[in-house]
């Protein structure tokens, strides 16, 4: 598993910048129990997740602008300034989510300001997956693609956990009524810091041999290109993106609220499982790439089909009314795990699909698209279906969301036999 010394910082460095974008995101996500009530004061509880639930959405409505703004980026001037760009943005949102008054001291602006930094924040995160999964799965070699690209997720998962550590060391050292009040806003201050640093970092990567490679004239990345080319691919990587997402935050980001709010767990202990989940699952990661360069990518993609279609009423079931914190964590892993044979490879499959002078591109832009749609509104249909009276059925939802996935999946090539990044 041999691999030069610049390949390895490279890789190292466009990890690090993707685990602080991610933990930017997802900090918000895992403090929303606290700071609900800061933006939407009325109502129950539910009904002030829903509100921060229907913001979060609205960061994944700004994920296909960006994806396509910066996707183009990427494919025209680099990756590398690709990455620089998308964290910036991703700083700026954090910082004004840090110092935004409540709903106490300017009305309606506060909720309005909250939504302007997570469109910011959306359109950071749309334009860095397309440029971290190409970075990465150009940087790697050949023969350890499903190995070094998995790191794309390793840092994803390692974001959510940071932002979970972040939520543990509050709740420990502040009472809940300060972290209620102000204490959440420290999250997302240090959020800001660690992006302005990684910006820095960014900005010092190598580029990619399959950019700088490209001839001269080469085609020029756009929407219209990339739907006359690749119309197929386009579908196929919206499609698998829509099952991997929805899939991803209902086990994830809406589980936790679910463990709240369904299984009444306490916040803090629903807070300890899911860290303690996510820790195996992001340490999965790598082990599900080297079996997808062992054995293939569409075998791995299959596993996580029929696997998850099969085991997610049970868990969601089995979750409702379990009561020992081991017990829900052990019934958490069997979903991460299977998760875990999508996730590891996704952005590859995805950059193997595109030629180089398309790929942030056709990689960022259905993806977003998919991930909008079904991902971003994971949280939002699964408290509707609870409001509603009808839990249940948003385990039967995310159910059939995979199953539209596993179709694409049979339709996709081997991409390990056909990939079109060819240089190693």
């Amino acid at each position: 598993m041999a691999i030069d010394a610049k390949r390895l910082k490279s890789i190292i460095g466009g990890s690090a910048g993707n685990l602080v974008e991610w933990y930017d995101w997802y900090a918000y996500s895992s403090l929303s129990l606290y700071f609900a009530a800061t933006f939407f004061p009325k109502g129950d509880l539910t009904a002030q997740l829903m509100g921060t639930g229907a913001i979060f959405a609205v960061g994944f409505v700004m994920r296909p602008i960006g994806a396509y703004w910066m996707g183009r980026y990427a494919d025209t001037h680099g990756r590398k300034a690709g990455l620089a760009l998308s964290v910036g943005l991703m700083c700026l949102g954090s910082l004004m989510i840090a110092l935004v008054p409540g709903y106490a001291a300017i009305g309606v602006a506060a909720p309005i300001i909250l939504v302007l930094a997570r469109m910011i924040q959306g359109l950071s995160v749309g334009g860095e997956y397309g440029a971290s999964a190409t970075y990465l799965s150009e940087m790697a070699t050949r023969e350890r693609r499903g190995f070094w690209s998995s790191f794309q997720y390793v840092t994803l998962i390692g974001g959510q956990l940071t932002a979970l550590a972040v939520t543990l060391l509050l709740q420990v050292t502040l009472s809940k009524a300060a972290l209620s009040s102000w204490g959440w806003r420290l999250a997302f201050a240090f959020g800001a810091v660690l992006a302005l640093g990684v910006y820095i970092l960014r900005r010092r990567l190598a580029e990619t041999a399959s950019f700088e490679n490209q001839a001269a004239d080469r085609p020029k990345s756009g929407l219209v290109a990339l739907w006359k080319a690749h119309p197929r691919e386009f579908l196929l990587v919206m499609i698998i993106s829509a099952g991997g997402s929805c899939t991803f935050y209902a086990y994830t980001t809406y589980l936790q609220k679910f463990l709240v709010n369904t299984s009444h767990f306490a916040v803090e202990t629903a807070t300890q499982v899911m860290t303690a989940a996510l820790i195996v699952y992001m340490l999965a990661q790598p082990l599900f790439g080297i079996l997808a360069d062992r054995f293939g990518r569409r075998p791995m993609l299959l596993l996580f089909g029929a696997g998850g279609m099969l085991v997610t009423v049970p868990v969601f079931s089995a979750l409702a009314v379990e009561t020992d914190p081991v017990i829900a964590f052990a019934i958490i892993l069997i979903p991460l795990l299977l998760l875990s044979a999508y996730t590891s490879i996704s952005a590859l499959v995805k950059a193997e699909l595109f030629p180089a002078h398309i790929r942030a591109l056709g990689v960022a832009l259905p993806y977003a698209i998919g991930n909008a749609a079904f991902g971003g509104t994971a949280e939002y249909v699964a408290l509707w279906f609870k409001q509603a009276g009808i839990e249940a059925g948003f385990y039967w939802y995310v159910t059939a969301i995979i199953g539209c996935a596993t179709i694409a999946f049979l339709m996709l090539p081997e991409t390990k036999r056909t990939s079109l990044i060819v240089e190693d």
